[in-house]
Parts: C-alpha cells; structure tokens; sequence
C-alpha cells in the first residue's frame, strides 16, 4: 500500500503506522509538530516501512491547507491508494460545559474540518480509481448519552457522514472504513478510570489493519464493543435517562 496518515505520531495511530511499516508499506506522515513527525519518521523507516518515509505540515484547525499537503503527499509518494485518519480532539462532557469556545473547537475539528479533509482525499483517491479511506470515529457517537453528550454528536455526524461516502462511493472503488474505538488506553485518556473492556493501542491496530486489507465498512475495537454498544442502541430512552453511562 501507498499511505498518507494524518495522525501516527501517538497513541493509536502511531500503533497502527508501526504495523504497517512492519509490512514494509509505503507512508507518507501529516500533522501539525514537523519535530514530532520526523522523529516519527525515523522510527518508522526502522521498523520496516518501504524507502524514505516523508512528512509534511496538516493541522486539523486550518482546512484551507488540506489540499496542498494532500498534493505533496501524493507527489512524493508517485499516488496513493489509502489514506488513514485518526487525528481529532477529546475533552471531557464537564470540560466542554465550562468552557464554550472549547466546544466549539472541538465540533469544528471532528467534524467539519475532518469531513472537509475527508473530501478531498476522496476527490484524490477517486481519481486514481479508487482506494481505501479510513477514518476513527467512536463508540461515543453511538447513542446520546451523558458522560458524552458534545463528544459523541461530534462524533455521531462523521459516522453517518462515512456511511453516506460508503453508500454513495463503493461502486465507484472507494472502501471507506469507519473505526469505532471504545476506551483505549492513550495519553487522550490518560486521568480517566478505565472502564471493563478498556483496550490498548496494539490491539486496536490489529483489528484496523485486517479491516483495511479486507475493506470491512465498520469495524469495533476492541471487538467487545460491538455487543456493548448493540445492547446500549437497544436500550429505551426512558431506562438512558436513568443510566450513566
């Protein structure tokens, strides 16, 4: 594969690019810190990733530089044909109460700009005939619920965002692939008491890398939280009210 990663300088995403390289695929690294991303880089090329591993400036908070670092990525890597998004934002329900502009900031992120830059790597992959897009969502936009409720609408409007793309895209080549962790264990949610089925980054990114090789539209991980969040969309709204979950 020829890989532009937005987003594999920690946690999950790092995990995921370090299977990759293990593959000896081909990456081309986006993100906002050019310090982080080199090093990154490195460590990738170590670990098996084919030829020279290139990055180059994205910051999710300024969509008007999506095409270009789409454009440099594509350049260098003569084409892509996969494009993986895990980059976003995550505060906690009573953070974003307090704190509006917060809020705002993190809608914007994960769902508006994310969508944006989604576009365009579309655009990108359907010119070249296809490819595969994935994308991290969350099992926060599964349901409204109230240790989530800012989080998880964030979260809920790119999911059904990626299932219009599958819908409308398939027939034409392009695999999208919407990622639904539930809680990982990653400096996003450091601080937080884990919850039973709480995975790690390793894991997560060996359940998304066989969803990518075999094109699977949605995919949990940890796979429990496929059941979890089957029984909590079954769950009336009345008996919702009274959980906290």
């Amino acid at each position: 594969m020829k890989v532009v990663f937005v987003g594999a300088t920690r946690g999950m995403g790092r995990a995921l690019a370090r299977r990759m390289a293990g593959r000896g695929e081909q990456l081309f690294l986006l993100g906002r810190d050019p310090e982080t991303l080199a090093r990154t880089a490195k460590d990738l090329e170590v670990r098996g990733a084919a030829g020279t591993v290139g990055h180059a400036p994205l910051d999710l908070e300024k969509p008007g530089g999506f095409a270009a670092a789409l454009g440099t990525a594509r350049s260098a890597l003569g084409g892509f044909d996969t494009v993986v998004i895990t980059a976003g934002l995550f505060a906690t329900q009573e953070e974003l109460e307090a704190d509006p502009a917060l809020a705002e900031r993190l809608t914007r992120v994960n769902f508006t700009n994310t969508v944006v830059l989604c576009e365009h790597a579309k655009k990108l992959l359907l010119e070249q005939g296809g490819g595969t897009l994935c994308v991290f969502s969350s099992v926060a936009g599964e349901r409204g619920r109230k240790p989530v409720v800012i989080y998880g609408a964030s979260k809920a409007g790119l999911t059904r965002y990626l299932e219009g793309l599958d819908h409308k895209h398939r027939a034409d080549g392009l695999r999208v692939v919407t990622v639904k962790p539930g809680f990982v264990k990653t400096s996003m949610t450091a601080g937080l008491e884990p919850p039973p089925f709480a995975g790690e980054p390793e894991e997560v990114a060996d359940i998304v890398l066989g969803a990518i090789d075999r094109g699977t539209p949605v995919v949990y991980a940890p796979g429990a939280w496929a059941l979890v969040m089957a029984v909590i969309r079954r769950l009336p709204r009345a008996v919702m009210r009274r959980v906290g979950f």
